[in-house]
């Protein structure tokens, strides 16, 4: 055993330097990253603004707390504010900590408001919204809580798309309703306009709030900055991460104000969260994200991915059954007998990286900063691993 805890396995590819969307091994060998860090390094890697930001905050200062204020987080939380539904940001490290502190604010509302019995989320099967005992416990999914017990108390799962099922799960406990608007680690499975609609008015006549986990859909990777932007759909308190910093961890809780002010002094906090070097690099992020046609370059290059990749799908049907997604989001759900691990292998081989998530499906997550050549190199890729498969199939 090496000194590496095992629980990623043992990786046999390392890597030693990244250039806009390709990767290079220690051997020199290049990759085309379609795995982005899993949706995190959103402008690529060594993007200029964000290795120019980096190195002139590293060079001023690291860390100080959130016993201090800190300019650059007030100047995040401002943009962000601007930019969405929200009316304060709390900011943290990472996805799983954003979720934990979402669903803490919203227990937090209801007993700031003299309903400490409203503690407990409705949450959807096939969600997956961390790692933490709580987040284990939101998702229930058996294979990530093996080995760790009873899961953690207070969260109730329905199944997606079916309004009865979650009507009938709210009572008198019954503090919020988390939701992702694009299912990610359980598939790329999108939530219907008409069921968001529908939890919205649920959580408004029940006097709920209403949580989505916008981890992995947030920060452009849709073409919209966040998700729930190509619906009428506004939450009343978000959590994101990911690519919120193109690869700099950090993660936030965003907020509407009867949630916001709820969480009063001491009742939250982060040691690391919005911190200096976090802070500049978001805000250099969060600069191109919104420069002028950057996310409508992001739905027209999500959209010319799609209509390659089905075009393999209609050559290979035996292979890949499904194309799902948005914008730069997209999977591929592999027809069994095939793996997704099988075409993510397979793809690997012809020097492509993907992700593999629920439901069967091979996740396609590039740089928001792909252009037509690299797409092209992407589809064709998929086609040489479909091939493949196939061959090895028939041998």
């Amino acid at each position: 055993m090496n000194a590496v805890m095992p629980n990623y396995g043992y990786p046999t590819i390392s890597f030693e330097r990244g250039e806009g969307a390709y990767l290079f091994d220690t051997d020199g060998h290049r990759y085309l990253d379609f795995a982005a860090g899993i949706a995190v390094n959103s402008l690529g890697h060594s993007h200029p603004a964000l290795v120019s930001a980096l190195k002139g905050q590293a060079e001023r200062l690291w860390h100080v707390s959130n016993l201090y204020a800190i300019p650059d987080q007030v100047r995040m939380a401002e943009r962000l504010c601007s930019l969405s539904f929200a009316d304060a940001i709390f900011f943290c490290n990472s996805g799983t900590e954003a979720m934990e502190g979402a669903v803490k604010a919203a227990r937090r509302f209801h007993a700031h408001n003299g309903c400490p019995e409203k503690w407990r989320a409705i949450t959807l099967e096939g969600s997956f919204h961390g790692r933490t005992l709580a987040m284990l416990a939101a998702s229930k999914n058996p294979k990530h809580l093996d080995g760790f017990g009873d899961p953690a108390d207070g969260f109730d799962i329905v199944p997606v798309h079916n309004m009865n099922a979650l009507r009938d799960a709210i009572t008198p406990e019954t503090a919020a309703i988390v939701a992702e608007p694009i299912q990610g680690e359980g598939g790329l499975r999108p939530l219907s306009e008409d069921y968001l609609r529908d939890m919205r008015a649920v959580a408004d006549e029940f006097g709920l709030l209403l949580v989505f986990d916008e981890v992995q859909t947030g920060f452009g990777r849709t073409g919209k900055l966040f998700a729930h932007e190509w619906t009428s759909v506004t939450p009343d308190v978000m959590a994101c991460a990911k690519g919120i910093a193109g690869g700099f961890p950090c993660g936030a809780v965003l907020a509407t104000d009867p949630v916001a002010s709820s969480m009063t002094a001491g009742s939250h906090g982060s040691t690391f969260g919005g911190n200096p070097l976090a802070m500049a690099v978001a805000n250099a992020n969060l600069d191109v994200l919104t420069a002028d046609s950057f996310l409508d370059d992001v739905v027209r290059s999500g959209e010319a991915l799609q209509a390659g990749l089905r075009g393999v799908a209609d050559r290979h049907p035996d292979i890949i059954c499904d194309i799902r997604g948005k914008g730069l989001m997209v999977g591929m759900v592999v027809a069994a007998p095939f793996t997704n691990s099988q075409l993510g292998d397979a793809a690997r081989d012809v020097d492509l990286l993907t992700v593999v998530a629920g439901e069967n499906v091979l996740r396609m997550l590039p740089p928001l900063i792909i252009g037509e050549e690299e797409i092209v190199q992407a589809v064709d890729a998929i086609e040489q691993a479909c091939q493949a498969l196939a061959s090895s199939s028939d041998a």
